[in-house]
């Protein structure tokens, strides 16, 4: 089996995959068995005025000093549960020190999978606003909407004032299922949850519509890439599918 490197950049949504790929272990391998897994976790702090200031560049160079980590642990390949930084990730430039799986990828992969046709996109305002779903969902023929400017707000400033510091509350959830509504009367006919610490917030049973749980999915396709019924992955940074 492959040796996972799980490139973390937020706490909660890295912590959610990582406990979901053992899982997969547990769950198809037998009890306390999983793939070999290492974690590496730079502080976000280090990087939100880099975001702030639209530096992409300074984020990748962090998140690639976190990644060599990886490497030199023994990973064979990564995946970053945080779909923002793949905004910095997928940036032209030197190869990453590991291959990966690319989350936006994953996701698409799904929807397609699932034959959904126009899919919410609910993640934070860098990620919403930002070319990521729109090229990945576009490419599989899939429309991406977005919610509103006022409701894009919300979904940000509840994921950086509670849920990325690990607090879930009640008013957050109907916040997120309000918006979730107003995304399927405009005809979306699934919600993707690309900020990966939504799924600790809105599961499927409060969903409005069906969802598209993107830390979940990528702690699935890293099981599969360790166990060997996917192929290893080949990117390396830079834009998806290069």
């Amino acid at each position: 089996m492959k040796h996972l490197g799980i490139l973390a950049h937020s706490t909660e949504g890295a912590a959610l995959c990582f406990r979901a790929f053992c899982q997969e272990g547990f769950a198809e391998l037998g009890a306390h068995e999983h793939p070999d897994v290492t974690l590496d976790c730079i502080s976000m702090a280090r990087s939100m005025a880099a975001w702030d200031a639209g530096d992409h560049r300074a984020i990748r160079a962090t998140l690639a000093e976190s990644m060599a980590r990886l490497a030199r642990a023994g990973a064979d390949y990564f995946v970053c549960p945080d779909n923002t930084a793949h905004m910095a990730l997928g940036l032209p430039g030197a190869e990453l020190p590991l291959p990966g799986l690319h989350i936006a990828e994953v996701v698409a992969e799904r929807a397609a999978r699932d034959e959904h046709r126009r899919v919410g996109v609910l993640g934070t305002v860098y990620t919403m606003e930002g070319p990521l779903y729109g090229d990945a969902l576009g490419s599989n023929g899939i429309a991406a909407e977005v919610p509103d400017v006022a409701d894009r707000r919300t979904v940000n400033e509840i994921i950086f004032g509670q849920l990325v510091n690990g607090v879930f509350t009640e008013s957050a959830r109907r916040e997120y299922v309000r918006v979730i509504r107003r995304l399927a009367a405009r005809g979306c006919d699934a919600v993707a949850l690309v900020c990966t610490e939504i799924p600790l917030l809105v599961t499927p049973e409060v969903s409005p519509l069906p969802t598209l749980d993107s830390t979940r999915l990528l702690a699935r396709a890293a099981f599969e890439t360790a166990v060997g019924r996917r192929a290893a992955p080949v990117w390396r940074g830079g834009p998806a599918g290069d």
